[in-house]
């Protein structure tokens, strides 16, 4: 296959793929208000999604903190200003790294999960089932987790950012002789409650992104066994992907908005 062959074959697969997505967002949408609620269902998925995840997200804000401390601290040290780790650290995870590493490993989780359940779901035509009996697959398989995936994305995001501060505070006191209050003082004079909202919107964002990849690759996986693999794995990928791309966007519209 030429160059130019393989290009246009991925610039098809990669426009459907968008489109497809757009359009079960839309479903999604239409579909949020209609009975019934299944809100069991919901608070299943909050505990899948959300409880389950808790020590991967919090294990890795926890050292991000303290590896971010502890080379603000030696970058600063240069300068003298080891005194002003604290806001370094409380603004990088407040505003990205809290939101987006959760994100990235809540959601790649949770994503591929999802595609893993929908997918066999699909292979083996239990979907093509739900359908055939007039249950609306959307209303009862994707939307549940969408909505569990809003609620739980902020609050894993907050704990997240806590423990990464949390993080931080033991490198600088106890690795690098920071003042304890000094530590706390800097981080509450230099850090604004926008800054943390800003990453509070962001982990929303992410949370129905995520989600939203992780069941249209399910609804969309052919081919058996191996088809189902291929879509697991295109979902960890995407989901990142995604993550970062979007990150981007939602920064530079959120510096144009509000600063």
């Amino acid at each position: 296959m030429s160059v130019l062959a393989y290009a246009r074959r991925h610039g098809r697969e990669s426009v459907a793929w968008y489109g497809g997505l757009g359009l079960l967002t839309l479903r999604v949408m239409r579909n949020l208000r209609l009975p019934p609620s299944y809100l069991v269902i919901v608070a299943r998925e909050i505990d899948i999604i959300g409880v389950r995840s808790l020590v991967v997200a919090l294990t890795a804000a926890l050292f991000t903190g303290m590896v971010l401390a502890l080379q603000s601290a030696v970058t600063m040290a240069r300068f003298g200003a080891e005194n002003y780790v604290g806001p370094v650290v409380a603004l990088s995870i407040l505003r990205e790294l809290g939101p987006v590493l959760t994100a990235i490993l809540v959601g790649g989780k949770v994503a591929s999960g999802i595609t893993a359940e929908l997918g066999s779901m699909k292979v083996t035509e239990q979907i093509d089932a739900l359908r055939a009996i007039g249950v609306n697959y959307i209303k009862k398989l994707i939307v549940p987790r969408i909505l569990a995936a809003l609620v739980v994305f902020p609050l894993v995001t907050i704990m997240a950012d806590a423990i990464g501060l949390l993080g931080g505070m033991l490198i600088a006191v106890f690795d690098r002789d920071v003042d304890l209050y000094l530590y706390w003082n800097t981080i509450s004079y230099w850090v604004v409650m926008k800054d943390f909202l800003t990453g509070l919107a962001k982990s929303v964002v992410f949370g129905g992104l995520v989600t939203l990849i992780g069941c249209y690759n399910g609804l969309e996986t052919s081919g058996g066994t191996e088809g189902l693999g291929r879509s697991t794995t295109d979902t960890v990928v995407q989901v990142a992907m995604a993550v970062i791309v979007s990150d981007f966007f939602l920064t530079k519209a959120m510096l144009l908005l509000f600063w």
